[in-house]
């Protein structure tokens, strides 16, 4: 015997959050900016033309809110200032120090 059976619609796609949602962004001095993903004992930290680059969570931090994350070609701490919304990027090639705002 055979059963013929309507097949259920498919269920509709699960609404995309927006790909910017939960990132935080800083401006800062050299005319750079970035945005920051955090994760699990890592950032991702993308610069735009400068690219994109995966740190991951280092000793260091002179305060608890202070964070500090590093790679071989970039170190990034976070936390800094009064209100705990400046961050420094420490670039090794070529050598560039930023300072930058979380806006």
């Amino acid at each position: 015997m055979l059963c013929a059976c309507a097949a259920a619609p498919p269920a509709p796609a699960p609404a995309t959050a927006n790909p910017g949602a939960g990132l935080a962004r800083y401006r800062c001095d050299h005319d750079i900016a970035f945005t920051v993903r955090h994760g699990t004992d890592s950032v991702t930290i993308d610069a735009g033309p400068r690219g994109r680059e995966v740190l991951l969570r280092d000793a260091g931090g002179v305060t608890p809110q202070q964070t500090v994350y590093s790679s071989t070609g970039l170190k990034a701490e976070f936390g800094l200032g009064g209100a705990g919304n400046e961050a420094v990027l420490r670039y090794a090639q070529p050598p560039l120090v930023a300072h930058c705002v979380r806006e």
